[in-house]
């Protein structure tokens, strides 16, 4: 099966594709603000590629619970000097992690060719920046959700997102991990994958360090919690995610690629 993101073809369902996070921020409560400075930023993009990455996923700001955004001119500043370094560097395809059509828009201009939208909602501006761009398009839902909920919201976007031009091929979907739902949610999304998963859509998740790894784990570091956030992958990899994003690529990749050999041998 092929998602199609601008100039990038990705193919999904044959083996699980490994989202890199960069996170051009000061604030993030997962790495507190490691790759701020653009040169670290590239640096880690560029390791993260060698590690075995597939898609490298870069942001601006922070979305923890209870940050402050930033505007969308001060998320471009902190992204644009990024994607200009890299931009010819990377030979995976490079998402850009922003909710604003402004951000978007410049972005796929500087090589970007995925937009990763957080914010739950189907943005009349986005949809036209996916549109114009043929960008691959992350659609996360976002708030209080357990199966039916997700299965619902996924059904009524992507029905939203053709209404408005932009092509089934284009989408991916997001259970929307640790945004604006309960632990036990966070948990039940986790283990019941096949139950709310789209055929004809690949799926992504994103637990990386976040609280409900620590509700498993007791572990209060999120740097420590890979071991966590193996158990979690494997769950989901079983139930049919088809996308990984995380922090530590050169490690849990260990995780992922034995989840899915595992897999493979299911009867």
């Amino acid at each position: 099966m092929i998602w199609n993101c601008g100039k990038n073809q990705i193919k999904y369902g044959e083996k699980i594709l490994i989202m890199g996070i960069v996170n051009v921020t000061p604030d993030s409560f997962s790495d507190g603000g490691d790759n701020f400075v653009s040169e670290k930023a590239v640096q880690t993009a560029l390791k993260m590629e060698k590690d075995g990455a597939d898609i490298i996923d870069i942001g601006g700001q922070s979305t923890r619970p209870g940050h402050i955004p930033v505007s969308e001119e001060e998320e471009w500043k902190r992204l644009e000097p990024v994607l200009k370094e890299l931009n010819g560097k990377l030979s995976v395809p490079v998402s850009i992690d922003t909710y604003y059509p402004y951000v978007a828009e410049r972005a796929v201009k500087q090589g970007a060719s995925i937009i990763n939208d957080v914010s739950g909602i189907i943005n009349k501006d986005m949809a036209k920046v996916v549109k114009n761009s043929n960008a691959g398009w992350i659609i996360m839902h976002n708030g209080d959700g357990d199966i039916p909920e997700v299965k619902e919201f996924f059904e009524k976007a992507v029905r939203e997102s053709e209404s408005l031009g932009v092509n089934k091929n284009q989408l991916c979907l997001d259970m929307g991990i640790g945004f604006g739902k309960t632990r036990q949610q966070d948990m039940s999304l986790i283990s019941n994958v096949s139950k709310y998963k789209l055929n004809g859509f690949p799926l992504l998740l994103g637990t990386s360090r976040k609280r409900v790894i620590k509700e498993g784990t007791g572990q209060e570091n999120p740097k420590m919690r890979i071991y966590g956030n193996i158990a979690a992958d494997t769950a989901a990899i079983f139930g049919g995610v088809d996308i990984i994003r995380l922090h530590d690529v050169e490690n849990e990749k260990q995780g992922i690629y034995m989840a899915e050999a595992l897999k493979k041998n299911l009867k």
